[in-house]
């Protein structure tokens, strides 16, 4: 998962409404359930005319906090940490007035039950629907004081309905994912798909050029993941699919292209949000060395978040060689385990998905085929495509550009903008333009029109299950504090050279089990980069190790949180990767986990390892790249030479 509001994600301050805000001073708000040993907050409310002295206190009268609380003002109490179940009920006095708090307890180690349960269903038997719900349950029961049938109420009423009625943008990929899922209905019933097939087909001769020619669409579809992922899967599965090109190889080659191009790339949705973070932690790392080392906290302040993270880009490993991998895969027509057995099932004719696979979209609804007679007109589909990418594009450049003015940069004018509202004016631009095509050359009447695009968004509803339950699941993650359990259990102290490693390796299990590396950077940076120039990192800006180690770690952070999202099967871009290639969702990740396994380790081991000991990121990189082709040519199977021979 990728995106969500930022104060929903800060595991350390998650909050549930009580009974409901008191009249008056007292507490506001409190957790449902604390985990032991995790941080938790209490937002207090003050006394109506003055302000108020407050204290927190556990069960047997520890003071575990204690302050001032303004008049009429809200106060958020964070880090508040209790051991045992023994610790509760909390007593909270706030002026004269007094109040028992009495949260779920549960232990820390069941914050990280709920994602392991799902994701090890999920791959075992390889039904994500059910395993996505157990996960949510699962936290539920621990929300709920561990009350199954509460449990059940729970999971509905405060996860899943309000996955789609947060301030996170969700609703509005669904519906962007269901107008896009339209669009592609209609442009398949007016023959536009086949005819932008039989237009590929002079240039897309071999599965070769096929894969080559998707890897270099996800490279032009930079600007947003979402975006990327169900334009390029959709455009190119009838390509593929002519060419025996597996679902699950469509599936890798859309979701590995995806989100690295976007989080790389300084022109996209992703990179506004990348710099706020790295402005906070450099804001935090100048407040703690204010007093000791006034001279590095005048160099961090004026540093520019930009400039830091275009100094990150060479030490984003994962990203950079998980495009070299795609692009070797394709080139050399190569693959490895399940992969190999998917591309050779699909070339000798066994079916372009596993037999007994379940696609999350259905491609095989006869409103979805094109109507008799039907010109194969590639622009009927073409003109669509590009009206939703000009769309966005301009979406996010005149919105942002009123915002920031004249004069301000691109980079500015993009961080600005509301990716979410551009999204949906490009998804409804498409499938207008796509309604007017189809009638205006009189191909398909109103009412087939129609029918078409309903069908187009009734293939997408799997996915939108899957996305909602992957939603709630993230939410429970939060609620319950499981990138605080990670983040606890793996922060033991190692080697400064060895900081960008245990960092990738900390945002990869961060968003492998919470699906969602938004939240990961979220979270992470603007603790490693305070943390890593406390250490020694970027002292002076002076081009040192410290430095290196420094843009390696936050680096770091990005690369490893992809990672994990790349092989967690509770992640949204995932799933949107399964739903616009029409390929099973958990074939998807057992075939892209050894690849994404195998570039992981090969950016720890040169990348993150190698330039905290001296190894130029270049050289890293075109190393890597060299290891990665080595593997291919050596272990690899080419499924073409099996076919032909």
């Amino acid at each position: 998962m990728r995106r969500t509001s930022f104060a929903s994600l800060l595991v350390l301050s998650v909050l549930t409404p009580a009974s409901g805000p008191l009249a008056g001073q007292g507490v506001e708000e409190h957790p449902a359930v604390v985990m032991g040993g995790l941080p938790f907050a209490l937002t207090l409310a003050g006394a109506p005319d003055e302000s108020s002295w407050f204290e927190v206190r556990s069960a047997d009268g520890t003071l575990l906090r204690s302050g001032a609380v303004g008049a009429d003002q809200s106060l958020e109490v964070p880090d508040l940490v209790v051991e045992s179940r023994a610790d509760l009920p909390l007593e909270v006095r706030v002026g004269a007035a007094t109040e028992t708090v009495a949260p779920h307890y549960a232990p820390a180690w069941y914050s990280i039950v709920p994602p392991l349960v799902a994701i090890l269903l999920a791959l075992i038997f390889r039904e994500v629907l059910a395993a996505l719900f157990a996960g949510v349950w699962l936290g539920a029961l621990a929300v709920a004081g561990f009350n199954p049938l509460a449990a059940t109420w729970r999971t509905v009423d405060t996860f899943i309905v309000p996955a789609l009625a947060d301030d996170s943008g969700q609703t509005q990929i669904v519906v962007f994912s269901l107008l896009l899922g339209g669009m592609v209905g209609i442009i398949a019933r007016n023959g536009g798909t086949l005819g932008i097939v039989e237009a590929v087909s002079p240039v897309a001769t071999t599965p070769r050029r096929g894969k080559l020619a998707t890897w270099l669409a996800g490279l032009t579809i930079f600007f947003d993941d979402y975006a990327n992922t169900l334009i390029v899967g959709t455009t190119m599965r009838p390509i593929t699919d002519r060419l025996r090109i597996s679902r699950e190889k469509l599936a890798y080659l859309v979701d590995s292209t995806a989100a690295p191009v976007a989080a790389i790339v300084p022109i996209s949705t992703w990179v506004g949000y990348e710099i706020s973070l790295i402005d906070q932690g450099l804001r935090l790392a100048a407040e703690q060395n204010a007093a000791s080392n006034p001279e590095l906290a005048a160099s961090l302040a004026a540093s520019s978040p930009f400039t830091v993270f275009l100094a990150t880009i060479p030490y984003l490993f994962y990203p950079l060689l998980a495009l070299v991998f795609v692009a070797l895969v394709s080139y050399t027509n190569r693959d490895l385990g399940e992969m190999a057995t998917a591309e050779r099932r699909a070339a000798r004719g066994g079916g372009l998905t596993r037999p007994g696979s379940m696609p999350v979209t259905d491609t095989t609804d006869s409103l979805l085929q094109p109507v008799e007679g039907a010109p194969r007109r590639w622009w009927n589909a073409a003109l669509p495509v590009i009206t939703v990418v000009l769309t966005v594009l301009i979406g996010l450049y005149l919105p942002g550009s009123a915002v920031t003015g004249p004069g301000a940069s691109l980079m500015d004018v993009l961080g600005q903008a509301d990716p979410y509202a551009t999204l949906l004016w490009g998804s409804l631009a498409g499938c207008l333009v796509a309604m007017a095509l189809s009638l205006a050359q009189r191909i398909l009447t109103l009412q087939e029109t129609l029918s078409a695009l309903v069908a187009g968004m009734k293939a997408m509803m799997t996915a939108m299950l899957v996305l909602i339950l992957a939603w709630s699941l993230g939410a429970i993650t939060g609620e319950i504090g499981t990138a605080a359990f990670l983040a606890r259990i793996l922060g033991d102290s190692i080697p400064f050279q060895l900081i960008p490693a245990l960092v990738f390796v900390t945002a990869a299990a961060m968003a492998f089990a919470t699906g969602t590396s938004w939240a990961t950077m979220a979270i992470l940076i603007p603790l490693v980069i305070p943390l890593t120039i406390t250490l020694g990192g970027g002292v002076g800006f002076d081009g040192g190790t410290g430095q290196l180690v420094l843009l390696c770690a936050t680096g770091s952070v990005l690369a490893g949180a992809i990672f994990g999202d790349h092989c967690s099967p509770i992640s949204d871009t995932t799933v949107l990767s399964s739903t616009a290639s029409g390929c099973d969702h958990i074939d998807h990740v057992r075939t892209q986990l050894p690849y994404a396994l195998l570039v992981g380790i090969v950016g720890i081991a040169l990348g993150n390892i190698g330039t905290a000991y001296g190894l130029p990121p270049l050289l890293a990189l075109l190393l890597g790249g060299v290891v990665l082709w080595g593997v291919l040519r050596f272990w690899g199977r080419s499924v073409e030479a099996e076919t032909t021979g």
